[in-house]
């Protein structure tokens, strides 16, 4: 009698599978001077593809300059069209929504000594309209939205100051709603800083200063925070689930050349494995010593730091997976591929989006299997899609296949890694309604179920149109990923 496979059991989905879309209140609310609200970092992020060129540079100036254009300012107004909104991903059948409140509308300044009742309110109007329908809020505490005060006048993460004002807030909104909200994440993308410090820890780098130094101070600050927040959240919500947040892309050898295994190798660490090792076993990874040697980083840790990060542990691992990275230690005369924040050279075996951005689903199966591997804490894909330039036909129809296409393989690569024995909790595809694209403040970028009238020029009606991939995605969660 031979030994059963795999493959003639058909790999499922688990019954409890949480299916949703995900979004972030600063690409999308709007809003952004309405119910006492405080400006944040993404109110003074211009628009345009030399967005993140110009945030790169030293010395951003954190003010809003007339003449430029902030599309994060009015984003898809869902601060006055939830109701319209969240009845749409209603109709899909989401079982959760994944979003983030902006810390800014809960505490304007970020130094107040009691929230903002208003933010507060609105928040509690947002979670009551999700459970109307049985829609479960998944909730990023910090998603690129820092008040801007905090980096005005204290460097944003560079100052351990922040710790003490993202405590206030936490207890703020776990104590708020606690009846409403079961899943909850830290920081968005954390790891993201490594590259690009300034959306998730409020500074830039400044001309002549050594880059790793303050991004790894504040990742310790946040460190702590986010330990803090997982302490405040078991004891104040018994019954919840709190995660962290990374960006996670595989990072491939150009080739079998052992310098090049290497080089990929330690990229893969410090970038994918760095803030998990700590937020998920609760220490630094022995390869940070050699890191911190090579780049003179040396930490400012406190009496009760590392305790506190070993005792409060995140429970799970929330990711975002848009694609792969490929390196060669070497890259004179390689191309390039733009990306996610980050860059890696030209694989030739993975087709790109309209965007240069490198589609490679099975990259997807080997994170979630390298994760599990690592930590064997449930996973939760919260972020997964296509920026594409989207056509409205003359009918009013959009014919999305090329998203369909994308996400269908993706779903894909999860059921198999399922099969591979990962816990996985659950999908939710990124912007599931059209929104601000966070790396060029672009419209034109698309990523929704839903299609929003608006563009690159400010103009258009907000009115809301259902694509193709609206009602496939329906029949995905119906079937519980059994009709792709």
């Amino acid at each position: 009698m031979g030994v059963m496979t795999m493959n003639q059991t058909k790999i499922k989905f688990p019954e409890n599978f949480l299916w949703g879309g995900a979004t972030a209140a600063n690409q999308m609310e709007g809003g952004y001077l309405e119910g006492g609200k405080g400006l944040n970092i993404a109110d003074v992020l211009p628009g345009g593809k030399e967005r993140l060129k110009v945030l790169k540079e030293p010395g951003f100036n954190f003010e809003i300059d007339e003449k430029k254009y902030y599309p994060n300012h009015k984003g898809i107004d869902f601060y006055h069209r939830y109701k319209e909104d969240i009845a749409l991903f209603a109709e899909m059948g989401f079982k959760v929504y994944r979003m983030s409140i902006a810390w800014s509308r809960i505490f304007p300044n970020g130094t107040e000594l009691e929230p903002n009742e208003e933010g507060l309110a609105f928040y509690d109007r947002v979670f009551d309209e999700l459970h109307k329908y049985g829609i479960e809020p998944v909730v990023t505490i910090s998603h690129y939205e820092m008040p801007l005060n905090l980096v005005e006048e204290y460097g944003g993460w560079r100052s351990r100051e922040v710790i003490t004002f993202f405590e206030r807030y936490v207890n703020a909104i776990f104590n708020r709603y606690k009846d409403k909200v079961k899943y909850w994440m830290t920081f968005n993308e954390i790891n993201s800083a490594l590259h690009f410090p300034i959306m998730s820890m409020g500074f830039s780098i400044e001309k002549g200063e050594d880059e790793y130094q303050p991004i790894f101070q504040a990742f310790h600050h946040q460190f702590v925070a986010s330990s803090l927040a997982v302490k405040a959240c078991h004891e104040i919500i018994p019954d919840s689930k709190i995660g962290s947040m990374i960006i996670s892309a595989p990072v491939y050898s150009y080739d079998c050349n052992p310098e090049n295994v290497l080089y990929a190798m330690e990229e893969e660490r410090i970038f994918n494995y760095f803030c998990g090792d700590v937020q998920v076993r609760g220490e630094y990874p022995p390869f940070a010593g050699r890191f911190f040697k090579k780049h003179n980083i040396s930490l400012d840790i406190r009496d009760g730091d590392l305790e506190l990060i070993k005792e409060h542990r995140v429970d799970y691992i929330g990711i975002s997976y848009y694609m792969s990275l490929t390196q060669k230690k070497d890259k004179t005369g390689l191309d390039l591929t733009p990306g996610n924040l980050l860059k890696g050279v030209k694989n030739p075996f993975l087709k790109a989006s309209d965007w240069g951005w490198e589609i490679d689903p099975t990259g997807l199966r080997i994170t979630l299997n390298k994760l599990y591997d690592r930590y064997q804490v449930p996973l939760f894909v919260v972020e997964n899609g296509l920026g594409a330039f989207d056509k409205v036909e003359e009918d009013g129809s959009i014919n999305d296949d090329y998203r369909i296409d994308y996400l269908r393989s993706h779903i894909e690569a999860m059921r198999e890694a399922i099969g591979d024995g990962i816990d996985l909790m659950g999908y939710t595809s990124w912007g599931c309604i059209d929104l601000v694209s966070a790396s060029t403040g672009e419209f034109s970028k698309r990523y929704g179920f839903i299609y929003v009238d608006k563009h690159d020029d400010g103009s258009g009606t907000m009115k809301r149109m259902r694509k193709k991939s609206f009602y496939w995605y329906k029949g995905v969660i119906e079937s519980n990923g059994e009709v792709l």
